[in-house]
């Protein structure tokens, strides 16, 4: 078996392995994901913060130290993508449709159970905008921008593949071809199948329940899976049309229709306390993020940390090489410095503004308005908040068909980016992967989609996926490290003046 085929074959047999276990052992897997999302919290969610910590103070250093200007490709490349579209292509492929999923319900439950002192309070609103910028701000946005950096210098820079086993090149080189290398893209396969179909299991309870809230369509498996199926139909399609076709438009069309929803509700809703609440969310975000980014609460039972902020810190580290290798894949031509700015900074901001439109404006309404019922679907039905939350505005109908809209396109762009990545390291770091690999990868991820929705294995699967978080963590410090050899060297050559672009085997040496 060749070398392309076996890490395709192998990564596709775990996959089907892993089906099957959720059709036919269901509570199994998800009482042995628990326990080991349990184990992981409790032992060892020090170190899970810790590394997200480090991972934004690496990105920082090689952001604005002398290794800023080095370029991700040739020295004469320039960036493929306009900027507006590259952002915009960042947003489609990582968080955006969660962001649509938490907008309403993540605030309010801070709101509601903040990490101490007294719920439904003023203090308690503070600190809801407070930890949700926490959870969705740099330290999301540097987990992606780490492994994205790394593969898109050895990638256009080395003219390695586009695997992240090519990252470890100066560590062990040409071994990176063999076992070691294709053990390090199978395990990589895996994080990005749990984590797309954990994903869109999400966007279809949502898509199924605004049907619910809006016509009646019953909350059924049926329903959701004939969403799973027309929508992948979709992303299949529109992957195979490739990232310069469909998944261009795809993801201008979610900057567009992100852009009328937070303009209707800001316009709408409570305007001055929306943008109070941004500007004093990212100031109370600032002041506090060294002590929120390491507080583990080692004198009180920590509950609400496992809860909120590892299990996110987990999940961004479990996303990071979906969303890193896509990212690395539309950054070619770009300095190291623009890389940064633009891959942590500007979509933080986007995502602040988010959660103060639509979470902000519900706090207010609960707060101020007494509009207690937004706070109990959120207690009691997440996938409903956003629909009730928009009970409260005119044309409050338009709004809920708009945010479906914008779910089910955030859902195939999201599908887009995970399919073409799987395909990529699938084919041993082809950046343009074969039709038949990228379907095939289409159909499983609905698969097992469907799979978990059927079994009632959401849950489970969404521990399991912050359970990979561990080694993959592990595996990201070292990648830091490779980074940073590979970058000190190609330094030294710019500095001695050679223009020649040597090959990294010859640089082994730090």
């Amino acid at each position: 078996m060749n070398s392309k085929r076996t890490v395709f074959f192998s990564s596709l047999a775990i996959s089907l392995a892993l089906i099957s276990v959720g059709v036919f052992a269901p509570k199994q897997m998800e009482s042995f994901s628990n326990n080991s999302l349990e184990f992981i919290y409790n032992n060892l969610g020090w170190f899970i913060l810790a590394s997200v910590f480090f991972f934004f103070a690496f990105c920082m250093y090689i952001g604005l130290s002398k290794f800023g200007h080095i370029r991700l490709g040739d020295d004469s490349d320039r960036p493929e993508y306009k900027t507006a579209t590259w952002i915009g292509m960042l947003f489609s492929a990582s968080i955006g449709i969660s962001l649509v999923f938490w907008g309403v319900a993540e605030p309010v439950s801070y709101y509601i159970d903040p990490p101490f002192g007294t719920g439904s309070s003023e203090e308690s609103a503070k600190l809801a905008m407070q930890f949700v910028y926490l959870h969705w701000g740099v330290s999301a946005w540097a987990c992606y921008a780490v492994v994205g950096v790394s593969l898109a210098f050895f990638q256009f820079r080395k003219k390695l593949p586009a695997s992240l086993s090519s990252v470890f090149y100066p560590l062990i080189g040409e071994k990176v071809r063999g076992p070691f290398g294709k053990m390090i893209d199978v395990m990589v396969i895996l994080s990005i199948v749990i984590g797309i179909a954990t994903s869109l299991g999400f966007g279809t309870l949502q898509v199924n329940s605004g049907m619910n809230y809006l016509w009646g369509i019953p909350v059924s498996f049926y329903t959701q899976v004939g969403i799973i199926v027309v929508v992948s139909l979709i992303y299949i399609g529109s992957t195979v049309s490739g990232l310069q076709g469909a998944m261009k438009h795809l993801s201008n069309l979610n900057m567009l229709l992100a852009f009328a929803l937070l303009g209707f509700v800001l316009l709408l809703g409570p305007t001055q306390s929306i943008l109070k609440i941004f500007i004093q969310g990212i100031g109370d975000y600032a002041q506090n993020f060294i002590g929120m980014s390491f507080r583990t609460e080692p004198y009180r039972e920590g509950s609400w940390i496992a809860s909120w902020t590892l299990f996110y810190f987990g999940w961004w580290i479990a996303w990071a090489p979906l969303v890193g290798s896509f990212v690395a894949r539309i950054s070619k031509g770009r300095t190291i410095k623009e890389f940064m700015i633009g891959a942590i900074f500007i979509p933080v901001l986007g995502a602040f503004f988010w959660f103060a439109v639509m979470g902000g404006s519900a706090i207010d309404l609960i707060q101020n308005s007494g509009e207690t019922a937004i706070a109990a679907a959120v207690s009691t039905d997440v996938t409903s908040a956003l629909f009730k939350f928009f009970d409260y505005f005119p044309m409050s109908v338009f709004l809920s068909i708009l945010a479906m809209v914008l779910v089910l396109v955030f859902f195939i762009t999201s599908a887009n980016s995970a399919v073409f990545v799987l395909g990529m390291i699938s084919e041993n770091g082809n950046p343009n992967p074969s039709h038949s690999t990228k379907i095939i990868w289409g159909i499983v991820v609905g698969a097992v989609s469907s799979v978990l929705i059927m079994t009632g294995g959401l849950a489970g699967l969404q521990s399991a996926l912050v359970a990979t978080s561990i080694p993959l963590s592990v595996l990201m410090l070292v990648m830091c490290y490779s980074t940073y050899k590979g970058l000190k060297n190609e330094w030294k050559i710019a500095k001695q003046g050679d223009g020649s672009r040597a090959s990294i085997k010859d640089e082994r040496s730090a």
